[in-house]
């Protein structure tokens, strides 16, 4: 089994690494703080809302797959999606990532590439 940062740890560490890169992060619902999923509500210049959370890839390594609804509306349907979601999972840990490059930058910190 390979060893994993905790879920508080690695949301601490998107947060800062935002913050430092110029870019902004907010945690809108904290989940289990050793093992709760981590759902990232992409944006870039609060624009293009996706999507995307940790997971198994087609080549059984770890990767950033692409979650919920493809075409976000607007704000008022992605804060449905993940309320949904957390109703179903209160271990499950959001947050919303305003960077440019925001896949990248994920996978870059949570070290999927």
């Amino acid at each position: 089994m390979t060893p994993r940062l905790t879920s508080t740890m690695l949301v601490s560490a998107l947060v800062r690494r935002a913050d430092a890169e110029g870019g902004s992060a907010m945690v809108l619902a904290k989940g289990d703080p050793m093992s709760g999923a981590v759902l990232l509500l992409l944006l870039e210049r609060g624009c293009n809302p996706r999507f995307v959370e940790r997971g198994t890839g087609p080549e059984g390594v770890p990767a950033l797959l692409p979650s919920g609804p493809k075409d976000l509306a607007d704000e008022a349907e992605a804060l449905a999606y993940w309320r949904r979601r957390r109703e179903r999972d209160a271990d499950l840990w959001v947050v919303e990532l305003d960077i440019a490059g925001a896949e990248r930058f994920a996978a870059e910190t949570m070290n999927l590439c």
